[in-house]
């Protein structure tokens, strides 16, 4: 079998996710220990923040959609969530077994608290980086995003 070379914007590439896998580890595991005192992890505080977002109440597989993660994932941690009073069901008038997502006002709470934690916390991280900078990246995870699927779009 023939071993196939990476180009050099390909090796560039896999080194920025290689970093890109470890980054995300150092910001979840930062954001447990911000929120903990909420009663949160960097989870929930995801999940409330994808709930805050939505236009409307949206069943489990939407937010996992739109959060880009597994149905089972989300809906452990919707879960969770309920028996913590932090978000609600409701019906779904569309259908029945795929319940709407609310939530409390225990959960607004929650995620408003945390967001006022992620503002220092997001504006310490942010010191000494260049706005430029920033916004080159984010076009640039933007544009995988986009490859990443209609890759994903195309193999249905």
């Amino acid at each position: 079998m023939k071993k196939e070379k990476r180009t050099p914007t390909g090796e560039a590439l896999t080194n920025l996710m290689l970093d890109l896998f470890r980054l995300n580890s150092m910001i979840l595991a930062d954001g447990d220990r911000l929120v903990e005192g909420l009663g949160l992890t960097s989870a929930r505080w995801q999940t409330l923040g994808t709930i805050m977002a939505a236009e409307r109440p949206q069943p489990v597989a939407w937010l996992a959609h739109d959060m880009g993660a597994h149905r089972q994932n989300v809906q452990r941690i919707i879960n969770d969530l309920v028996k913590d009073g932090l978000v609600e069901l409701a019906v779904n008038p569309r259908h029945r077994r795929a319940s709407l997502v609310l939530l409390t006002d225990k959960g607004q709470k929650a995620f408003r608290e945390a967001m006022v934690l992620q503002a220092s916390w997001v504006n310490r991280l942010a010191k000494g980086l260049k706005v430029e900078a920033i916004e080159a990246t984010h076009q640039v995870i933007n544009a995988l995003k986009i490859k990443l699927e209609e890759s994903k779009n195309r193999s249905k």
